[in-house]
């Protein structure tokens, strides 16, 4: 798959900005006391669905012309999803794995999808989707897609463009349209700026996979960040990540959680644990990058009340 180029990513930040601005990024002071250098936060938790899925869910939807549309998930993308579907007057069907988090099951009806439970894990709901969409004749909506990249790195558009003397920006991996997209951005901007993945230490088929230099996929992948709880990664995410990014990071779900409490403490806002990963891998690395311009990425802030209640009040 080719990166979406500077003018294809303007084209889907006119579809997106017709719903939704630019998102604020901050420079937080007790987070960059903590980390020992200044650091800017890109906050995608601020879109209407508290998640940058949505930039890639509006681009892509502009090119569907099938009224039925399937998709799998752990939650934002599938918000994303129906959000995009409902706007365009498509039906969507939302499939996602058993136990997913309630709060975002809740959201995706509330948006206007169909949802249905079904498998243990994310890979097993996208199997099941891939079915149904042969089966049913639906089209599916994969969690990885080139217009999906392109919509999504209208965020990175925005941050490096507003601030192209960025060092370093830590991105979390989920499936890889977000980091993808930081790419992209960086690419189209010409632009220096060191790419960093992150991922959590039990949903590490990424990291696996940069070390290996080829697809590793993994039989778990239980974090509690589960936007970022992937066990088979894209092929074509995995190209461009081996091609463009400098490093993975992994961090564990205490880091992760860690991270939570510190984006309460420091800024007041809720961020769910994929969005914190960016976070805990900085705090990580904090003596490697030290002096130079971090930027990170708070990605979302879809968490369930029952989670962050237990984050939080954890000493």
């Amino acid at each position: 798959m080719s990166l979406p180029k500077k003018a294809e990513i303007e084209q889907a930040a006119a579809c997106v900005y017709r719903v939704f601005g630019p998102t604020p990024d901050r420079v937080w002071p007790l987070i960059s006391r903590q980390v020992g250098t200044d650091v800017r936060v890109k906050h995608e938790n601020h879109t209407p669905i508290g998640s940058f899925k949505l930039r890639g869910g509006l681009w892509y939807m502009e090119s569907v012309d099938s009224d039925v549309v399937i998709s799998a998930t752990r939650g934002n993308h599938g918000q994303s999803v129906a959000y995009a579907a409902t706007r365009s007057g498509k039906r969507s069907v939302i499939v996602v794995p058993e136990g997913n988090s309630r709060e975002k099951n809740a959201a995706m009806e509330a948006f206007g999808g169909e949802l249905v439970v079904c498998g243990h894990d994310f890979q097993a709901a996208y199997e099941y989707a891939q079915d149904r969409a042969s089966g049913d004749r639906l089209h599916l909506v994969p969690s990885f897609h080139e217009r999906l990249v392109a919509g999504v790195a209208t965020y990175s558009l925005e941050f490096l463009s507003a601030h192209p003397g960025l060092d370093v920006v830590y991105v979390p991996i989920g499936l890889g349209s977000g980091i993808c997209g930081a790419v992209a951005a960086r690419e189209a901007l010409g632009l220096r700026t060191e790419i960093v993945g992150v991922v959590a230490e039990t949903a590490a088929t990424y990291a696996l996979s940069f070390s290996a230099g080829q697809v590793v996929s993994t039989n778990t992948a239980d974090t509690m960040a589960d936007g970022m709880a992937c066990r088979v990664p894209d092929p074509d995410a995995l190209e461009i990540i081996l091609a463009h990014v400098s490093r993975v990071v992994a961090v564990s779900d205490d880091e992760i959680e860690s991270a939570m409490r510190s984006y309460f403490s420091g800024t007041h806002n809720v961020i769910e644990g994929a969005g914190a990963a960016s976070l805990a891998a900085l705090i990580q690395e904090r003596r490697r990058v030290s002096g130079l311009a971090v930027g990170i990425i708070a990605s979302g802030g879809n968490v369930d009340r029952d989670v962050y209640c237990r984050v939080l009040s954890t000493p």
